[in-house]
């Protein structure tokens, strides 16, 4: 068995309008009947997740907040990366009338068009914060946390190695974590700088495209015991 974990963006990746089908979510467990380890990798913060996603207990851990809170849905467990920005960072977006603001434990998220205010709020005020693109949202986050981050946080938990996980994903602020994985997988609905950048794209849109990645993970097991037996 080569590859001991995979690695999921939610959404666009997983789900499709916020929801998973029913097909993805038996072959989520045909993987894990596989002997191996599912993390979700979501820009999503947990409480909108739960309230989404009923089978996050197939997952053994949730990267959320795009990097800056990681949870374990066994021992309901949740450790952060970061520090929420200043409440005068906050106060003023709205001030400025940036509406949707969501605020999470870490991340302060809105949609585009009001990423130029995010922006000038950051140097008006002399913050150290980064901006994350995920298609039309827009992330605030500390300096240096990223998926990438959050799942080598994860990884180190559990004592795996990046070398054994298969990552896929769906937009740009995948790619941070899928960078760091042996295998980084895009679906089909992908965005095209993101399909461009890595290892196989499946044929599939969304959870049909991550049933076909797992069915080829599975299939790979068979093709290594044969190899073992008759080779």
């Amino acid at each position: 068995m080569r590859y001991f974990a995979l690695a999921t963006d939610y959404d666009g990746t997983l789900a499709t309008d916020g929801h998973v089908n029913e097909n993805t979510l038996t072959a989520l467990e045909r993987l894990r009947a596989s002997g191996r380890k599912l993390i979700m990798v979501t820009g999503r913060q947990l409480d909108d997740l739960q309230r989404v996603f009923e089978r996050i207990d197939l997952f053994d851990y949730v990267v959320a907040e795009n990097g800056a809170l990681l949870y374990s849905p066994t021992s309901g467990e949740e450790k952060l990366l970061g520090s929420q920005p200043p409440q005068e960072f906050i106060q003023t977006l709205r001030d400025r009338h940036v509406d949707p603001l969501s605020v999470g434990r870490v991340i302060v998220a809105t949609w585009h068009p009001h990423e130029t205010t995010v922006l000038e709020t950051i140097r008006d005020l002399g913050l150290e914060l980064q901006v994350i693109f995920n298609k039309d949202a827009v992330m605030v986050l500390p300096s240096g946390i990223n998926k990438a981050v959050g799942l080598l946080a994860v990884l180190d938990e559990m004592k795996l190695s990046p070398h054994n996980v298969v990552g896929v994903g769906d937009a740009e602020n995948d790619h941070a974590f899928l960078s760091i994985c042996e295998l980084s997988v895009g679906v089909a609905n992908a965005l095209p700088i993101l399909k461009e950048q890595v290892d196989f794209v499946t044929n599939g849109n969304r959870g049909d495209g991550v049933v076909e990645l797992i069915d080829k993970i599975i299939a790979a097991d068979a093709s290594d015991t044969e190899s073992k037996c008759c080779g």
